[in-house]
């Protein structure tokens, strides 16, 4: 059993020294996963012409608020500045929260901010869009099927993201480029 330990620690060892792994590949796979689906759906929001992040389209007000939309018949001039402030911050946050991650700039709060994201994405698909009887939107923990998009993947999108809060950017980042070095001794 000693031999055997002695292995375990010989092997594994090197990685309790390699702190840069788990938040390089945090975000690396943030990149390859998460990023072009949050472009995709900020796209989907934008108005048009130059100006379009801020005249969201009718699309962007149906997504986030449903039920408003259905309610003022989906006349968007009916709704209030609030509205159209939650639309255009969500938007604008789809854009700007996953490049700040990819490049590793204030990468601890953009995740933190991406989490809150993801929670409130996850509630305007259950109550917004009414998808609480859906097993397969909603879906269970310690179940057999592990696709369901709010229980088994947003979970697992935000513990990504936990590892980012809990890390950091790791050495490949602005955060780390723009740390402030300790005076040589």
């Amino acid at each position: 059993m000693t031999a055997l330990s002695r292995l375990h620690t010989s092997l594994f060892a090197p990685l309790d020294r390699n702190d840069w792994i788990l938040p390089t590949l945090a975000r690396f796979l943030f990149a390859a996963v998460l990023a072009a689906y949050f472009w995709v759906s900020g796209m989907t929001k934008l108005g048009d012409g130059v100006l379009g992040i801020f005249q969201p389209s009718l699309g962007a007000y149906a997504q986030i608020f449903p039920k408003a939309m259905e309610a003022v018949g989906y006349d968007t001039t009916q709704l209030s500045f609030y509205h159209w402030a939650v639309v255009t911050l969500g938007t604008v946050a789809e854009f700007i929260l996953p490049l700040l991650i990819i490049v590793g700039l204030m990468t601890r709060l953009s995740s933190l901010a991406m989490i809150v994201f993801i929670v409130v994405q996850s509630l305007t698909d259950l109550n917004g869009h009414d998808k609480w009887g859906d097993g397969l939107v909603l879906g269970a923990w310690f179940d057999a099927p592990s696709n369901s998009l709010i229980m088994d993947q947003r979970s697992l999108w935000v513990f990504l993201l936990i590892v980012l809060v809990v890390k950091g950017a790791g050495p490949l980042s602005f955060d780390r480029a723009l740390k402030p070095r300790a005076p040589a001794a």
